[in-house]
């Protein structure tokens, strides 16, 4: 009896991204190619301008690539619909970015399970219940009916954290998210991504240019220029 076939869950094959830009072309990304696996925590590091969000992007398919392609979980995201590729996007990557992107108007419990809503279509209880387990887990739960706009920056990064895995995502993709924050707050966020790749398997991608946060990752990508110039375990 042959075992089941277990699929990465993000692979980039020769991504290249390339911009106009006063009469020019800017090449952003210069064939990138990558696997990160189940439980993989990734630090994704380089100079200002080097791609980095740019890389983000087209791996979480908020980007088309100009040339190469990203498959997650198996399936190419070039292959698939608009509506097939946020389907996908929704159920198997959580974004977590530097600004919030909270909706001030609305609790911290009401922002963690937007993501179901939309999914969804209508509130359950299930879907309230999930919203407080993933607030408890942040440590938000006194918080949980305080509005967006009367908790501090870093309440309101871990509430986003908390929304990013409303929908149980197999990667978790992090622009800069405690670009923001102070040195105390950015190693809570830290924390809590690392502590969600530990204890469910989710793979993390961290762009940051913290280099002691990036040291505590498990791996380091660093870019320069468009080109992965170093890929290495750490730990």
């Amino acid at each position: 009896m042959s075992l089941p076939l277990i699929r990465p869950p993000l692979v980039a094959h020769d991504l290249r991204k390339d911009y106009p830009m006063n009469g020019e072309t800017v090449h952003a990304l210069r064939g990138v190619s990558l696997q990160v696996d189940a439980g993989d925590y990734v630090a994704i590091a380089g100079p200002s301008g080097s791609g980095k969000s740019t890389l983000l992007q087209l791996l979480g398919g908020i980007d088309i690539p100009s040339g190469g392609d990203v498959e997650v979980l198996g399936t190419r995201l070039d292959t698939l619909s608009d509506r097939d590729l946020t389907r996908l996007r929704g159920h198997t990557i959580g974004f977590v970015f530097q600004y919030h992107h909270l909706i001030p108007a609305f609790t911290a419990l009401e922002n963690v399970i937007m993501p179901l809503l939309v999914d969804r279509g209508r509130r359950d209880a299930q879907m309230w219940k999930r919203g407080e387990e993933l607030l408890a887990s942040v440590g938000l739960t006194q918080w949980k009916d305080n509005l967006a706009s009367n908790m501090s920056g870093g309440q309101q990064q871990r509430v986003a954290v908390a929304r990013a895995l409303a929908m149980k995502p197999s990667v978790l993709l992090a622009d800069e998210p405690t670009g923001n924050l102070d040195t105390q707050a950015a190693q809570v966020v830290f924390d809590l991504l690392r502590e969600v790749n530990r204890a469910h398997g989710t793979a993390v991608l961290l762009v940051t240019h913290n280099h002691a946060l990036a040291e505590q990752c498990g791996r380091l990508i660093e870019i320069v220029d468009g080109r992965v110039t170093s890929d290495r375990r750490l730990h």
